[in-house]
């Protein structure tokens, strides 16, 4: 895999610049063909990563853009090939034709993430790094940008590789007094490695409990506002994100069905979800409103329930309460502060927030309440498992070094204790790419970008 690629690296948007790529054999040339500097030697022979200002034109001569130029060479490049990369001013329809005269020149578009791929197979980054890369691209609060760049830095992967080698040793130790009894080796006594093999276990399960915040993080955490029709729902959604998402009026049953968006808070991101008002109704839309509105409340992770602070306290907002107290995190809002109240008091265990969405009143209790739900973790950067194909690895070795300990404790052959803390190994290899299917590998690019 080493022929020519080339992609536009900034997307399809009008923007101030574009960059389009290229990596693998030839591309120096190809650019050459396209690019001639204002001053100093032709492309091939200017130096490594650094800036060069020229003419970009087509084939036929005729000039496309005034713009810049970088040469890196292998091995000492992103991709660990000899790349290119156009810095052009950002038209779409320009980059496009740049990458049109490129493949006219022999290059092909390239695949969904394939230059992180090609960095991947020619050593440049491992595979959690690699994966660290889509998530560093994909992140949405403080939280994930900091923990994508920590495993981008190979924090996943130095873990993986110091377990990885604690093992290793334990079975080289053993095959070797195996394999050669006659030298003058130290006896193999498998009970000198228990603590090994407990402090490895320990740090997989502390990795792999970290699972549960990587998703929230990387996902964004599911929260659902629910409440009685007209408590204010679509206004607290609308306060919360500073501008009117959901349409508000005085009707009850305005919104039919559940709108999502994302909101950054501090450092985590919310999926929130305004929901249709719950009670009971003859009404089949509505009712399929409030269908959604239940499911959205079940699969929450953060339930904020909105009682009317303006109207009577009753049963239904008793039964909404019930349901977010069962949630796994839950905060109450008593809404319409801004009216006369007539609701002092609600009868929960919930943090109850009095709030005004037309005055503002409020919204920063509501924000402090949430993130004490959700602290953020005191944690090295990196340390956060949030990929859940590293996750299964992961449990997966964990798994086997809780057999080859019981194995152990039962006072099993060293050789069946092996096979388990072997398996361990081939599963932490799958994390860093020594041991990964070329199926598997495929399927993690895919996720990419085309142009990363």
């Amino acid at each position: 895999m080493s022929d020519a690629i080339a992609a536009i690296a900034t997307g399809n948007q009008v923007c101030a610049i574009g960059i389009v790529r290229l990596s693998g054999e030839g591309v120096i040339d190809m650019a050459r063909q396209l690019f001639t500097p204002e001053r100093g030697p032709a492309l091939p022979e200017q130096p490594d990563r650094k800036l060069c200002y020229g003419r970009l034109c087509r084939r036929d001569g005729s000039l496309l853009d005034l713009c810049l130029a970088t040469v890196s060479r292998a091995p000492n490049s992103y991709t660990g090939e000899d790349t290119v990369e156009l810095q052009c001013h950002g038209s779409p329809l320009l980059l496009r034709t740049v990458l049109e005269e490129l493949f006219a020149l022999g290059a092909r578009q390239a695949g969904p993430g394939e230059f992180t791929k090609r960095a991947f197979l020619n050593g440049r980054l491992g595979l959690s790094e690699a994966e660290a890369v889509a998530d560093l691209i994909d992140a949405e609060s403080d939280e994930a940008l900091r923990n994508a760049a920590g495993q981008l830095s190979g924090v996943i992967h130095r873990k993986a590789e110091e377990i990885y080698a604690a093992l290793s040793d334990i079975s080289a130790h053993y095959h070797a007094v195996l394999d050669y009894p006659d030298e003058d080796i130290e006896d193999f006594q498998l009970r000198a490695y228990e603590s090994v093999m407990q402090k490895s276990l320990g740090e997989l399960e502390r990795l792999l409990g970290s699972f549960r915040r990587g998703k929230l993080m990387n996902a964004g955490i599911p929260t659902a506002i629910v409440g009685r029709p007209n408590a204010g729902k679509s206004s607290l959604l609308n306060a919360l994100l500073g501008y009117e998402r959901a349409i508000v009026t005085a009707v009850p049953g305005t919104t039919r069905d559940t709108i999502e968006e994302r909101l950054r808070l501090g450092g985590l991101c919310l999926r929130l979800t305004d929901t249709a008002g719950i009670r009971e109704t003859e009404d089949e839309v509505e009712r399929l409103g409030v269908q959604r509105s239940r499911a959205a409340l079940e699969g929450a992770e953060l339930v904020i329930a909105v009682v009317d602070g303006s109207r009577e306290y009753t049963e239904e907002d008793r039964e909404i309460l019930r349901a977010a107290e069962r949630a796994e995190h839950g905060l109450v809002v008593l809404s319409k502060q801004d009216l006369s109240t007539t609701v002092e008091h609600v009868d929960t265990s919930l943090s109850v927030i009095p709030l005004s969405s037309v005055t503002g009143e409020g919204l920063d209790r509501l924000e402090k309440a949430i993130a004490a739900l959700f602290p953020l973790p005191q944690t090295p950067a990196g340390e956060i498992l949030t990929n859940a194909r590293q996750a299964e690895a992961v449990g997966r070795a964990a798994e086997s070094l809780r057999a080859a300990l019981e194995a152990m404790e039962e006072g099993l052959t060293p050789d069946l204790v092996l096979t388990e803390s072997e398996a361990a190994m081939s599963a932490l290899g799958e994390i860093t790419g020594r041991s990964v299917r070329q199926d598997v590998t495929d399927r993690i690019f895919q996720r990419f970008c085309v142009g990363k």
